[in-house]
């Protein structure tokens, strides 16, 4: 890999890396401010701020935000999860430049005009209400509350509605002092790039900002639990998780093999079981999620209100189950697919860039594609066996269920039969 970091005086960090061939380039900014960094009563600013950013800045306007980029045939776009913020951009090589100066722009600039402010924030209530109305999202809003409750990893990103409708312009430049500064943030850029030259744009466009340490994270606690939401839908939406490792634990790589084996595609067991032999949903998976401090393992699936209680008993059946019999032959082929996912997914330079960023913030490094290959080949069989039987005895446990729910089986009886 052509890889290449920098840092500046004031702890900005930039990571590149070059992919030849490539005419493009995809290259954003990636803030260490999420959800679990607000404070309770600023739940849902950092995402607002996100979306703030597109409104205008001290030399460009919404639209000329959103021309500067659409005119040379590039893409600008953002996101906020629970860890960071990120704005990035899709480009040709030659508009590299022109891509981080807006990006710079608006991530340092915005001047949160108070009409656009209530604009946006309508935008954002629909937004709120949109994932109201789509169960098999907001099914997992309250599964991470229950999980980690009372603590910013459990609230939601866009945050409740009342609070949303209150945010000012004071509050929105609080977060931004508080949060964005030099040390927080990475300039990470993938394709065709000059580390040189990207180098030296980004000590003019960020050399200024003041070093901050970085602010305590509230340590979080998988407390467990159960929330459930009746509501006459098609469906009953079932998510349940365990407690699992955080991404710098060795064992994440265990937990990614068992939850790829569990639910990660057609040949996985709940796939197999649940859909195919019994035709008890049409959508079934589980996955390996993972914080700086803390993980889940999670499975949803769909189904009719009558079939719910057989769908979750069986579902604890296959977890349970999984600690006794998981082959090599499972081990193998979930190996195969998570290097095969890797790469396939870095012939993009969006999400080599997004890697990049990531690697960083997690570990202040990149690990060569080799180690991690070699990571995932040395979990074996008894290290997934292992795995499996420790979490359906010991783990914390988290549900949530919406829809007509009444016949869904209770936490502590899927629980006891997981543990059986």
């Amino acid at each position: 890999m052509s890889v290449q970091l920098h840092t500046l005086s004031n702890g900005f960090r930039i990571i590149t890396e070059r992919m030849e061939g490539l005419k493009s380039a995809s290259l954003g900014v990636w803030v260490m401010a999420g959800g679990r960094h607000e404070r309770l009563e600023q739940n849902g600013i950092a995402h607002f701020l996100e979306h703030m950013a597109f409104k205008g800045t001290a030399t460009r306007s919404a639209l000329q935000i959103a021309e500067a980029i659409e005119d040379v045939g590039g893409y600008l776009n953002a996101y906020t999860s629970r860890e960071m913020t990120a704005y990035y951009a899709r480009i040709l090589q030659e508009d590299v430049p022109l891509a981080l100066d807006v990006i710079s722009d608006i991530v340092l600039n915005p001047i949160f005009d108070p009409r656009e402010i209530e604009i946006e924030r309508g935008v954002i209530l629909q937004e709120i209400g949109q994932t109201f109305d789509t169960p098999d999202d907001i099914v997992f809003d309250w599964l991470q509350e229950v999980a980690y409750p009372d603590q910013p990893l459990g609230r939601s990103i866009l945050g409740p509605s009342e609070r949303v409708k209150s945010f000012s312009k004071a509050d929105l430049s609080t977060f931004v002092g508080e949060h964005y500064a030099a040390s927080q943030m990475i300039l990470a850029a993938a394709g065709a790039v000059d580390h040189d030259e990207l180098v030296k744009m980004a000590e003019a466009k960020f050399g200024h900002l003041p070093a901050s340490p970085k602010t305590p994270l509230l340590q979080a606690k998988f407390g467990g639990g159960e929330h459930r939401t009746n509501k006459p839908l098609e469906q009953v939406h079932f998510a349940f998780a365990l407690e699992g490792p955080n991404y710098c634990d060795p064992e994440i790589y265990t937990a990614q093999v068992y939850a790829s084996i569990m639910g990660g595609g057609m040949s996985s067991r709940l796939f197999q079981e649940i859909r195919e032999k019994r035709g008890l949903c049409y959508t079934v998976f589980a996955q390996a999620g993972a914080y700086e401090d803390t993980g889940l393992i999670t499975l949803y699936a769909g189904t009719a209100s009558d079939q719910i209680k057989d769908l979750a008993q069986i579902s604890m059946d296959e977890l349970r189950r999984a600690g006794d019999d998981i082959s090599a032959i499972e081990i193998d082929r979930a190996r195969v697919q998570m290097k095969a996912g890797m790469l396939m997914g870095l012939e993009s330079p969006s999400n080599r860039a997004e890697r990049l960023a990531r690697m960083i913030s997690i570990w202040g490094r990149v690990p060569d594609l080799d180690e991690v290959v070699a990571k995932i080949d040395a979990v074996t069989v008894a290290d997934v066996r292992d795995f499996a039987g420790t979490i359906a005895q010991n783990a914390s446990a988290a549900m949530a269920l919406y829809g007509p729910v009444d016949d869904a089986p209770e936490l502590s009886d899927l629980k006891a039969r997981l543990a059986a």
